[in-house]
């Protein structure tokens, strides 16, 4: 029986080698910058990489230095940038990068970026001139 469990523990090293799981890290990214304008939720990102939701959302953190909420949240903010300065409204750019809620768009977009979305625009419409 030792044998035999000891086989199994190999198996499961080799599994989760480091390899395999940055593979799965950067499978799961890429996953998210090309659903990030959907409602996903984290069981669908961490079934991208092949992991469970808390072992996911570990190695996440220790690979990028984020969670992966942070990181989705963070990937919209820069896509809604992107489009206020392509002179898309705010209303359009918040429900464009998967925001249900202007006022979470808003609150998000002024604590990563320090400047609200409609001032973000208007100075990009400014210079534009």
């Amino acid at each position: 029986m030792n044998l035999y469990n000891d086989k199994i523990l190999q198996l499961q090293k080799d599994i989760y080698s480091k390899q395999y799981l940055l593979e799965q890290m950067i499978r799961s990214k890429k996953f998210m910058d090309e659903h990030f304008a959907e409602k996903i939720q984290l069981g669908e990102i961490s079934k991208s990489a092949n992991l469970s939701k808390f072992h996911f959302v570990r190695l996440f953190k220790k690979h990028y230095g984020v969670t992966p909420n942070q990181y989705l949240i963070e990937k919209r903010v820069l896509e809604a940038k992107k489009l206020l300065a392509s002179g898309k409204s705010v209303f359009e750019s918040c429900a464009d990068v998967g925001f249900e809620s202007a006022s979470t768009f808003s609150g998000l977009f002024k604590k990563i970026t320090g400047v609200a979305p409609a001032d973000y625009y208007s100075k990009k419409a400014t210079l534009k001139k």
